[in-house]
């Protein structure tokens, strides 16, 4: 458990990197200016879980600020900064198309990230939702899961769109603990736990 404990949310503090977590669902790192600015951003259904991904970021130092989509929820976009050209230039193959960087890790922080952006239950088990423009990353994702202790399997969710489901009471603990208590905003119903929340809190 002590190995656990080190891996969670809670064990460091905040840093720009956990922001990764936006790159490994459907988030999108764009550079500018031969790469001395980038900036992060994602489409989200629940301007709820928007709300709190801005307020995630706040607490990193990275101010992001939310605009509403007709018929497609919410915009999380930050401005271009220089301290974000690291995470964009690693996600960046060739300066544009999106990858998973070499000898990548998963923690708690960028677990957090990942689950407020694109998770949620799926019967009992809990999906993290992948990028559909991106499936060469949908593969490596799945492995550092398995890395991080948290083997799961690659499968179409309830959208449609690709997931990585991860399921059983071992695994969703670990997953649970990893990524913490759930942002404010955010249903606890509708966040990793041992067990799915009510149907209805879905």
């Amino acid at each position: 458990m002590g190995q656990l404990s080190f891996y969670s949310a809670e064990a460091r503090q905040p840093g720009i990197g956990d922001l990764a977590g936006l790159l490994c669902g459907p988030g999108q790192a764009v550079g500018f200016g031969r790469g001395t600015a980038a900036r992060v951003s994602v489409v989200m259904a629940d301007r709820g879980r928007a709300t709190a991904l801005a307020a995630e970021c706040g607490r990193r130092g990275v101010v992001a600020e939310v605009a509403t989509l007709e018929e497609r929820g919410a915009l999380v976009r930050t401005a271009f900064r220089a301290d974000l050209t690291r995470l964009a230039a690693e996600w960046l193959r060739g300066g544009a198309a999106k990858a998973v960087p070499a000898e990548f890790e998963l923690d708690g922080p960028v677990l957090r990230f990942w689950a407020l952006v694109s998770g949620g239950w799926v019967d009992s088990a809990y999906a993290l939702g992948l990028d559909p423009d991106a499936p060469e990353t949908h593969e490596p994702l799945r492995k550092a899961l398995i890395g991080s202790g948290l083997p799961a399997t690659l499968v179409g969710g309830p959208d449609g769109g690709p997931v990585l489901r991860v399921i059983g009471r071992r695994r969703l603990g670990r997953l649970a603990e990893l990524v913490g208590d759930p942002p404010t905003g955010v249903a606890e119903c509708t966040w990793p736990a041992v067990s799915p929340g009510p149907p209805n809190g879905r």
